[in-house]
């Protein structure tokens, strides 16, 4: 079953699936009630903003492997999922690494040059380089990258040719390993209050929720600005309105919100950060190229078929046999 997905089709999963003797059922499930009514008794999951916690996986009869479209995990609870013995799987960072580098430094450079309160104002009749100040020089200024993996590694690379001096925290790197790169290792607390422009590129886990709250905001430069293309919920979003309108930050660039519209059936743009002139927000869009989306349905697919024919997963994230996470 695929659980949820906003391709726009299924043909790319059918042929995969059907082509090995399986039958697939396209459902569009908006909770974890609906994934146990359509698949209580189904033997895969396919997934890609669809919640399959404990709940679901209890109630499954039958399923023996959860394929993530995308990297992140965070909506599989994988201990539940190991306990009964099911495979999850994702894809790897690279399905679309240069996708999101190339996103985050657009999101960057937009709201530091202020384009969209440009364009805004242009189409309104205003005719000004005024209606976009203050903009600050980028040469000299300092990018900070909060993670430093793949995609973090990437934009590091994109963002020096502009002049900045890049720094990244990464409490799971060693420092040696960030300094290789030309990137400047920091403490979250020099991060935080350093930074000039502060890419948020870590995975959401219960550790990182909420990460930039109200105080974490607070912390930082009023000329600041925080880009998000990682997962909405590391960022609260009341509190980043707050910071927004009260001047503790610049600008924002989000490319999820809390809330994650996607996971909502009748979602509606209520949300005051879309009425802020200093926020810039982008629906989730960071991983979106045509050959990004072909790959990731390809491998959520091709590793569901691989676990059910008896090969092992290319992409595991738990080691079913052991009885624990791999990754």
């Amino acid at each position: 079953m695929i659980a949820d997905s906003d391709f726009g089709d299924v043909e790319t999963e059918r042929a995969i699936v059907e082509g090995a003797g399986f039958e697939l059922l396209a459902a569009q499930c908006k909770s974890e009630d609906e994934v146990i009514e359509k698949g209580r008794d189904v033997d895969g999951v396919l997934t890609q903003y669809a919640r399959v916690g404990s709940h679901a996986i209890d109630a499954f009869t039958r399923c023996r492997v959860i394929a993530r479209y995308g990297t992140g995990v965070d909506i599989v609870d994988v201990d539940a999922a190991t306990r009964r013995g099911i495979q999850v799987t994702n894809a790897p960072n690279e399905w679309c690494a240069e996708e999101v580098a190339d996103h985050a430094v657009a999101l960057w450079l937009a709201a530091a040059r202020k384009i969209c309160r440009y364009d805004r104002a242009t189409r309104q009749g205003t005719w000004q380089w005024q209606s976009g100040e203050p903009i600050w020089r980028l040469r000299e200024r300092v990018l900070g990258l909060l993670s430093f993996g793949s995609i973090a590694r990437l934009i590091a690379e994109r963002a020096r040719a502009f002049g900045v001096e890049v720094w990244a925290h990464d409490p799971f790197l060693d420092e040696f390993e960030i300094r290789s790169r030309q990137v400047r290792p920091v403490s979250f607390d020099e991060l935080v209050e350093g930074a000039d422009y502060l890419v948020i590129q870590s995975p959401l886990t219960p550790q990182t929720h909420h990460t930039f709250d109200r105080a974490t905001l607070r912390r930082m430069k009023p000329d600041a600005i925080l880009i998000n293309t990682a997962r909405g919920p590391i960022v609260d979003d009341a509190a980043i309105y707050e910071a927004l309108t009260e001047g503790w930050i610049a600008g924002a660039a989000l490319d999820d919100l809390e809330e994650e519209p996607a996971k909502q059936r009748d979602w509606r743009p209520h949300n005051p950060l879309l009425r802020l002139p200093n926020v810039i927000v982008t629906p989730h869009a960071a991983y979106y190229s045509e050959q990004a989306v072909t790959m990731v349905r390809r491998i959520a697919a091709e590793e569901a078929v691989r676990v059910l024919t008896g090969q092992p997963a290319r992409f595991p994230v738990n080691d079913v046999a052991a009885g624990f996470r791999s990754t």
